[in-house]
């Protein structure tokens, strides 16, 4: 492994994954690919199952997902290696988070970065297919990428088969067991365990189901080794990650920067707030609201865990003194509601009454029942799901509760706030169902 990785003049020690971007401001295509980081490893990746040398080395680096669950890399490689059958791996490139834009921004400007990482990962766990995911809803980044494969084929790069694929756009179906589904000529819904994808998925067979931006820095590691992966990040939450940053702050984006950075200093890298805040979105919409006087914690999960918060899919949406934070969460709630899969009874029936009744909470609707019927029905959601979609929303609600806390006593007692009439900050999307999931 090549320990020297290259560097862009005047770009920060820990930006990595957008290093070429920052260094010539325009995407790169495979020839400016292949001019930074030369061909994919080969010999790096060779080996049989579990003792692949990628594999070992992904675990000496510490790498974990990049897609919210954060679950160590190596274990999941080491899982599918061990599996019977030949293995197919799957590129997660959904996205279905509204308020996320990094795993779009990746692909925009460094696709051949992914698309390494999901060849070098089937190459580890002797997998033939790679299925690259986008939402149809997306067709630039679809032609996109197609070009960018169409590049590598022209070029003789990959001793696997590459298709791309896109599916319905639902904020479910960016779940790694709805991709399998689809790819198994299903609908996008999530669907139970087990068994689980690395033992039976895509066409019954052991199926790796990556994020993007995961298997980039995969393909970083591949290349340069753990040694060089942890000099940014912690030495228990070692790398970088890459973060979508908006809302009441100068220069919204999307940014790399080092796990352990104070919240603050993300929000200095985007210009530092617009106006003064009360508090952040952290970690999408299946994320929670911290209160303004937690912005001095490290973005790890170890020191976001006392606060009830992980990093999730990289979202920071700062919310200035002039908004509304209960209204925005209706918002949120109401879109939730209306995006769930419908299978079970947390969806079917609880996501919508809490949805209902943090409406009616945002517009101060007289309900002397209304407070404890929400904390009641918000805490029968989580763990009774067929998937994790109603303990996202529950995990929101519930944070928009504590941190809330003075405005709704506002609304209750006073009826609607000023704030609540002002435009929305949130980028949530019409709170109207999927028109197809296949």
């Amino acid at each position: 492994m090549n320990t020297s990785a290259p560097t862009a003049t005047g770009v920060a020690v820990d930006t990595r994954l957008l290093a070429g971007w920052y260094a010539t401001g325009r995407p790169a295509d495979l020839t400016d690919h292949l001019h930074r980081y030369g061909a994919p490893p080969v010999t790096a990746t060779r080996g049989n199952g579990h003792s692949a040398p990628l594999i070992r080395a992904l675990e000496a680096a510490g790498l974990t997902g990049r897609g919210g669950a954060g679950f160590p890399t190596a274990q999941k490689l080491r899982a599918v290696a061990a599996g019977r059958g030949r293995a197919v791996i799957v590129v997660n490139a959904m996205e279905s988070e509204p308020a996320s834009r990094k795993d779009q921004f990746l692909l925009a400007v460094a696709p051949h970065l992914v698309l390494d990482g999901a060849v070098l990962a089937a190459e580890a766990v002797g997998a033939d297919t790679v299925h690259i995911c986008v939402p149809r809803a997306r067709p630039a980044q679809y032609w996109q990428l197609s070009a960018a494969l169409d590049e590598r084929r022209r070029a003789g790069l990959d001793a696997v088969s590459l298709q791309l694929h896109g599916l319905p756009h639902a904020y479910v179906s960016s779940e790694s067991t709805s991709l399998v589904r689809w790819l198994n000529g299903g609908e996008a819904r999530p669907q139970g365990t087990p068994p689980r994808s690395h033992e039976r998925g895509v066409g019954r067979r052991p199926t790796l189901v990556h994020n993007a931006e995961t298997l980039a820095h995969l393909a970083l590691v591949a290349r340069y080794g753990p040694g060089w992966f942890r000099q940014a990040g912690t030495p228990d939450e070692p790398g970088t990650t890459l973060v979508t940053v908006s809302g009441a702050v100068a220069a919204p984006g999307v940014l790399e920067v080092a796990l352990g950075t104070p919240l603050d200093a993300v929000l200095d890298r985007a210009g530092g707030p617009a106006e003064p805040l009360q508090a952040i979105l952290l970690g999408g919409f299946g994320g929670v609201w911290l209160p303004a006087e937690h912005l001095g914690t490290p973005l790890t999960r170890h020191d976001l865990a006392p606060l009830g918060a992980a990093p999730g899919a990289g979202v920071i949406v700062a919310l200035p003194h002039s908004a509304c934070g209960l209204t925005e969460t209706a918002r949120i709630l109401a879109y939730l509601a209306a995006h769930s899969a419908r299978q079970c009874g947390p969806c079917l029936f609880g996501l919508p009454a809490v949805a209902e009744d943090f409406a009616g909470l945002a517009a101060g609707r007289a309900d002397p029942l209304l407070l404890s019927r929400l904390r009641h029905r918000t805490g029968l959601l989580p763990d009774r799901g067929a998937c994790r979609h109603p303990d996202g929303a529950a995990r929101l609600a519930a944070s928009a509760l504590r941190t809330f806390a003075d405005d709704i006593d506002h609304h209750l007692t006073y009826g609607i706030c000023a704030a609540a009439h002002r435009p929305p900050r949130l980028p949530v999307p019409p709170a109207t169902a999927p028109e197809t999931w296949r």
